[in-house]
């Protein structure tokens, strides 16, 4: 078995590929909380607890001898959907915490895990915290994240992802600096009119971002100065957009939005 194989195939977040490729259909998961027996019960847990979770995983020591393997991990997990229920503790969109792992493997003959064995730590002790935004699986996964929470609204988390000096550049309005200031300009705009981003295509590295995305906004009283167009209580109009974000140690510290074409009204 090539753990580093593995990890990529995992941090794919194909759960179904995953339990297919490196399971053995009898294999057996315990933890503390639970026992899966074979790969029908390892996918219907998996798909549980990644139901509007992303887990990625960053070994921090691998040991193998043979057809055992030990491993040190850090598991960050990267929601973006109301999950009340998690097991570490509850997440909203634009949360990320990160749980310490020691995890066991035992292989059969063909190399595939037979039997899986976890313990943790609890929530963010002892972790090595990762950037938040990043070209790695878990800061791509973040962006989605990120788009989750602003989309719902949600500025306490969604100011998490910027740097207090942050500069946001939009064609419509002055430029604003610093992350209290962009906040501030959108949980105003919030209070009248939501915006919901759809994201087509994501380009990121642990320099910048480039996405293209449809920006959908929502009147929840009427608007009749909202810069993009008037807007009545309920009505809504779709901008798509290209933003380039520029990062910071995992932050995003600018903002550049243009449009890519004109608004365009529900038929």
């Amino acid at each position: 078995m090539n753990y580093d194989d593995y990890i990529e195939a995992f941090n794919q977040g194909d759960d179904a590929a995953l339990v297919e490729t490196w399971f053995a259909p009898d294999c057996v998961m315990y933890s503390s909380s639970r026992v899966s027996r074979g790969r029908a019960e390892l996918l219907a847990f998996l798909h549980w607890a990644h139901d509007g979770v992303r887990e990625v995983v960053r070994p921090r020591l691998v040991l193998q001898d043979g057809n055992r393997l030990f491993v040190d991990v850090d598991m960050d997990f990267v929601c973006t959907a109301p999950r009340p229920d998690f097991p570490f503790k509850p997440l909203l969109p634009g949360d990320i915490i990160t749980v310490r792992f020691f995890v066991t493997y035992a292989l059969n003959a063909d190399g595939l895990i037979q039997e899986l064995c976890s313990m943790t730590w609890p929530t963010d002790q002892g972790v090595l915290k990762a950037p938040m935004l990043s070209g790695h699986a878990g800061g791509r996964a973040a962006y989605q994240a990120y788009a989750a929470a602003f989309s719902a609204g949600d500025m306490e988390r969604a100011g998490r992802y910027y740097t207090d000096d942050c500069t946001l550049r939009l064609p419509s309005v002055p430029p604003m600096v610093g992350k209290q200031a962009i906040c501030d300009f959108y949980g105003a705009m919030f209070r009248n009119v939501r915006e919901h981003l759809t994201i087509h295509s994501l380009v990121i590295d642990d320099n910048g971002i480039a996405v293209d995305c449809t920006s959908t906004f929502v009147a929840q009283t009427d608007a009749p100065d909202f810069a993009v167009a008037p807007l009545r209580q309920g009505e809504s109009i779709a901008v798509r957009v290209f933003v380039i974000y520029g990062l910071r140690n995992g932050q995003i510290a600018t903002i550049d939005v243009s449009r890519a074409g004109e608004p365009q009204r529900p038929n």
